[in-house]
This record gives C-alpha cells, sequence and structure tokens, in this order.
C-alpha cells in the first residue's frame, strides 16, 4: 500500500487545471461544481451531511441542493443567488483542479471575471429551457476577451425538456452563430442535467444521441499543454531577500518562460547584466522553473535591482510602452472618468496613468461597437492610455501575464477596471489627449483676470487677437510662409509673435521626444502659450504639423474656436522631401528617425480648414498674401487708412 509521502509526489506531478463557470443566473453553475464534487467522491461525509442538514431546513424535500457547496454566504442561500466567486480545490488520478464558481447575475459581471482572468477553461452553462440569454453573450464574450483557451458550453437542464437533442442543437446553433465573432479557438458542447448528475462524471443513458465524452472525462483530457507562454521569460520581481549580508535574492512568480541557472539575464529598466546564479524554492535548489512557480533567484553580479523591475533574456524583450490601448472592463460603481487619474498595477509595477480616449463600447448583445465618452459599471469598451511610468509589457493574446493590468482608484484604493493590452496600432498611431482642462480642475489652481478689458486692447492695437495655425506636412514650407506673413503683418502695423516648431523645442517643449505622448504636450504647451498671447492681443502664427485632426481640434479648444484660424498649407509629398535639408525623410525611411508624418505616421489633413494655400504653386510671398486678406476679411487685422 503506498504511503502518504508517495502519494504527495505523485499528486504533486499532476498537471494544474484552472477553470471558471460562465452563463446567465439560474442556469445551474453551482449546482453543477457541486454535482462535480460530489459524483468524483471528492466530498468529505460530514460535509455530505451538513448539506443535507442544510437542504432540509431550505426546502421539504431530502434530496441535497448541491449549489450550497459553493454558495457559502448567507445571503446567497437567503436569495437562491451566486454573489461572491467561490474557489473550490479536487484532483483526479490525472489532474488536480480549482474551480473558481462565478456569479450569473449582471450586478456581479465583475466578480465573474475575476474568476475567469486566470482560468484554462470555462464551463458555460446554459438553461435548455431559456436558450441563450444576453447573460451568457456577455459572459461568454468576457470569458473569450480575457483569453481563457477552451470554452465548454453545457446545455443543462435536459431532464426539463425531455432530453431533447432537437432543443440541444438549437443551442449549440445559436451559441456558434454568436461565438463566430468571438476569439475563443477551442469550443466543445455537451448536454448535461447537473441536478441529476447526467453526463457530469459519468456518461448518461438518457441521451443515446450524444456520443462524446462527460463533462469530467473531457476536463481530464483536455490538452493545456500549449496554454502557458513558456518562450518569453517574464519575471517580475516582487520582494528583494536580504536575511543577512552575505545574501540578496529576487523573489517573485514566473509570470512566463522558463529561467535556468547560468542564463543570461536583463534587468528592466535599470537594463543590467549578470547570470542566474541559482534558484531557490521552499523545496529547496532547482536547475530550472517555469510558470506560475514561486522562486528566488539569485544573481552571480551584486546589482541594485528592487520590486517593479521584471527579469528577462538579453534577446528577448517585451515591449516598452508608456503609450497603449486596452480592452477594459468596468467594474467601478461610479463611471470612468475620463479627466480623473488612476493608478495602473501591472505585474509588480505601478504607476499612475490617463485616459486619452475612449475609442468605443462593445453591445455585449451583438458585439458591435458603439460611440462612448466613459464607461458604466459592467460596460466593457476600448480604451487608450498614457502612463506615467513605462510599461514593460506584451500584447494579451502573446502573454497573458504580462497583457494584463488593474485599474485603482487614487482616491479609495479601490480596484475599479480589469484590462487587457492590444497591439492593433503602433502606439505612435494611437491618439492623444491633451491635458489643459485639467488644470482647471486642480482645487489650487485658477485663472486671474487681467485689469485691461479685450475691448481695450483691441482699441489700442486696431487689431482683434487671433492664431493663424499652419498645419502641414514636414518640410511644406509652413515655417518660410509664417515668417513672411510675419513680417507683412509687422510691416502693415500689427502687433504679432511667430511660434514655431524648432524653436519651440530649443526652451518651451526641449525634454520632450517625438512619441505620440511627447508630440500631444509638445502641442499642448503650444496652445497654451497661443491662449496668453492672445489674451494679451496679440496675432499668433503657429507653425507645425500638427498631424492629426483630433489634436488639431484639442488645440483648438485650448485656444478658443472663435481665435483659431486654421490654415492648410498643402503640399505633395514628392515636393516636400525633394526641399527637405535636413533629411528627414531619408532618416525616416532608413529606419534612423521614428514618427514622421507622410512616412512612418499617418498625416491627416484637414476637411474643413479656414483657408488652404498651396506654396508649390503661388510661392512663400503669394501664401502669405492670401493670409493677410483672409484676416482682413474676417475682420482680425482690417485695412488702415
Amino acid at each position: 500500500m503506498p504511503s502518504i509521502g508517495d502519494f504527495l509526489k505523485e499528486n504533486e506531478k499532476k498537471d494544474l487545471l484552472r477553470l471558471s463557470t460562465a452563463g446567465s443566473i439560474d442556469d445551474g453553475k453551482s449546482t453543477l461544481i457541486g454535482r462535480l464534487l460530489h459524483d468524483s467522491k471528492n466530498i468529505y461525509e460530514d460535509t455530505i451531511a451538513s448539506l443535507k442538514k442544510l437542504s432540509r431546513d431550505t426546502s421539504s424535500e431530502e434530496k441535497i441542493d448541491f449549489a450550497l457547496l459553493t454558495d457559502g454566504l448567507k445571503a446567497e442561500r437567503e436569495q437562491g443567488i451566486t454573489i461572491d466567486v467561490a474557489y473550490r480545490y479536487f484532483s483526479t488520478p490525472r489532474r488536480k483542479y480549482i474551480i473558481a464558481d462565478t456569479p450569473g447575475h449582471e450586478q456581479y459581471t465583475r466578480n465573474m471575471a475575476t474568476g475567469a482572468s486566470t482560468a484554462n477553461l470555462s464551463v458555460v452553462l446554459i438553461d435548455a429551457r431559456s436558450g441563450v440569454l444576453p447573460q451568457t453573450k456577455r459572459h461568454a464574450f468576457i470569458a473569450s476577451l480575457l483569453g481563457v483557451p477552451h470554452l465548454v458550453v453545457t446545455g443543462n437542464k435536459m431532464d426539463l425538456v425531455g432530453w431533447s437533442e432537437p432543443v440541444f442543437r438549437a443551442i449549440k446553433e445559436e451559441f456558434s452563430a454568436f461565438a463566430a465573432k468571438l476569439s475563443a479557438v477551442d469550443i466543445r458542447f455537451i448536454p448535461v442535467s447537473a441536478l441529476r448528475g447526467d453526463n457530469v462524471v459519468t456518461r448518461s443513458p438518457r441521451m443515446p444521441w450524444y456520443n462524446g465524452e462527460s463533462l469530467l472525462e473531457l476536463l481530464d483530457n483536455i490538452y493545456i499543454g500549449s496554454d502557458h507562454n513558456l518562450v518569453d521569460l517574464r519575471f517580475p520581481v516582487q520582494y528583494v531577500l536580504r536575511p543577512h549580508l552575505d545574501f540578496r535574492g529576487y523573489a517573485g512568480t514566473i509570470a512566463s518562460g522558463i529561467i535556468r541557472k547560468g542564463d543570461e539575464i536583463l534587468a528592466l529598466p535599470s537594463m543590467k547584466v549578470s547570470r542566474v546564479k541559482s534558484i531557490l524554492t521552499y523545496d529547496g535548489e532547482r536547475e530550472e522553473a517555469f510558470p506560475p512557480m514561486s522562486v528566488c533567484v539569485t544573481l552571480e553580479d551584486e546589482r541594485d535591482i528592487s520590486r517593479g523591475e521584471m527579469l528577462v533574456h538579453r534577446h528577448n524583450l517585451p515591449r516598452r510602452e508608456r503609450h497603449f490601448e486596452a480592452m477594459l472592463v468596468w467594474m467601478g460603481d461610479k463611471p470612468l472618468d475620463p479627466n480623473a487619474s488612476y493608478f495602473l498595477k501591472h505585474t509588480t509595477r505601478l504607476t499612475r496613468v490617463r485616459v486619452d480616449q475612449v475609442r468605443y463600447k462593445v453591445n455585449v448583445d451583438t458585439l458591435q461597437r458603439m460611440p462612448a465618452e466613459m464607461l458604466a459599471l459592467n460596460e466593457i469598451g476600448r480604451v487608450v492610455f498614457s502612463s506615467h511610468l513605462p510599461l514593460f509589457c506584451d500584447p494579451y493574446t502573446m502573454n497573458r501575464a504580462t497583457g494584463s493590468f488593474i485599474l485603482i482608484d487614487t482616491l479609495t484604493n479601490g480596484t475599479v477596471a480589469a484590462g487587457t493590452i492590444i497591439d492593433r496600432e503602433p502606439s505612435a498611431q494611437l491618439p492623444a489627449r491633451m491635458t489643459g482642462a485639467l488644470v482647471e480642475k486642480t482645487p489650487r489652481a485658477r485663472r486671474h483676470g487681467s485689469l485691461v478689458a479685450p475691448a481695450d486692447r483691441v482699441a489700442r492695437f486696431g487689431q482683434r487677437a487671433a492664431t493663424v495655425w499652419l498645419t502641414g506636412l514636414p518640410s511644406c514650407g509652413k515655417s518660410e510662409i509664417a515668417f513672411a506673413l510675419e513680417r507683412k503683418l509687422f510691416d502693415l502695423g500689427a502687433v504679432c509673435v511667430v511660434l514655431e516648431g524648432e524653436n519651440v523645442r530649443l526652451g518651451l517643449s526641449r525634454e520632450l521626444d517625438f512619441s505620440s505622448e511627447g508630440l500631444t504636450e509638445h502641442l499642448r504647451r503650444v496652445a497654451e502659450a497661443a491662449r496668453i498671447l492672445n489674451d494679451a492681443g496679440l496675432i499668433v502664427i503657429c507653425a507645425f504639423v500638427s498631424p492629426t485632426v483630433s489634436v488639431r481640434a484639442q488645440a483648438a479648444g485650448i485656444i478658443g474656436c472663435e481665435q483659431y484660424l486654421e490654415v492648410h498649407v498643402d503640399a505633395p509629398i514628392e515636393w516636400c522631401e525633394a526641399r527637405d535639408a535636413a533629411g528627414l525623410y531619408r532618416k525616416a525611411r532608413a529606419g534612423e528617425i521614428r514618427n514622421l508624418a507622410g512616412v512612418d505616421l499617418p498625416y491627416e489633413p484637414p476637411t474643413y480648414p479656414h483657408l488652404k494655400v498651396v506654396p508649390a504653386e503661388s510661392g512663400t510671398a503669394a501664401a502669405a498674401d492670401e493670409i493677410v486678406a483672409r484676416l482682413r476679411t474676417d475682420g482680425i487685422f482690417p485695412a488702415r487708412g
């Protein structure tokens, strides 16, 4: 007879399958889990006796209410619904299991998302009498969004529809039509009766038309070896262990990949390189480790590595992003506020983020995209973020551990959303948001009014304040036109000033890079400066590529639409490239520089500019004359007698 030690060693060798339940309320999720545990002999006798007592207390029947096995809260028993996620553990001769029994009620969708976030497999229950309901679709969509590799759809309560094959086929067809729009790749269908135990652990003689496996047989046999990413080493450092002066170890859970003794590793963001000296666990030293093991790694060299850093293989690096987009499941009672700041928790790294744009929200019934400016409780949408610190991440489809995060309310410290990072557009092409409006929301900051009225400035200068915003491709002649316009207006008696890209970057924006968020902040500063100069009564001439409709609209919002005059300097890219003295186009095409509009960054020409000039045809002086004429037409700088 094998000893306890032999049993534990054998049990340790089994692989672990995490599964969660999904579906609408009253579809029988808790009953199915209870029946699965009972019929697989994974419930102790005293627990069964307790369940029988509770069942007699809650109904006149003597049968066991299996839902009580997971519905442990008093409120759950009283209302007959699942509220919180209940975790149960069991094993078979082939596998170990962790089951997350999740709520079906729409109010607790966030709890369902929590349970599914780490699952290898999701059991989607459908009441055979009701068919596919909106909440069934919502849960299936969330499971797909969270990258659950396997979906097992069970048509439950088959005993209440006479064990009908046509009913089950109708469920299969309806769900398959919906699932065609999801990213799920492995979907299985099983007809069951959780209450009676048919096709849960053993195959049912009452449905001879079904030739497939029972639920437990499928769980035991389904292949999950490829569910873990064993290629890309990602080891977020959670603690630095210093029990004494002669030991420094870095502890954490391996998110993905395999780490071996002697491996050359790189620490991010410090970029320090070393080799693995040892891999320590509770059970002793190991030659290698893999997810989801918790280990302590020591290095051959003394390195100043701290919590929040990530150990990776030197030639297999994650993305380094401060500007990214994600699919977001909103879990907060208060809606998402685009003007609020949130904490983002990604692996062991915590940073502040802002919302740049809610691109759309998803109708979970039809999977159609709908315009949105915010997300309410349980809504799902695609959102663009900018973070204060860079994230070392991978797209969620490649790596669930480094492609996921949570958002935390900075005031309550409560989790308000869960997100999965997507990689559909380069970060440089994602929309960014100017945050000038946040200043007005800061309690200690307010704008002070001048003692000089705008009308007094108009009377003094003989002009109305305005910002002429010249936009166009690099080397299209914007700067030449801006300075020519300044000269003409000055000679005519105007009070004006030019804000030009390179000059502003020498001072006001000298620390900013050419990333999407850097470009947007650069233009925000220009717009704020133009607004201040307009308030002083000046005509401001701005010459900036400002490549997107969105960023120009944000600049107009800061300056004031009544003072904003958009001029499109229209020129063919070939003409621009031919007169590019700095060689920017050549460098961009060679990959030496990034984010050049017209090459690796799209340029969106204005659809309805106030004026369009074509310097390639008319020349710089004529273009400046056209703008002066428009200023006079609009009464900004009237002709003087």
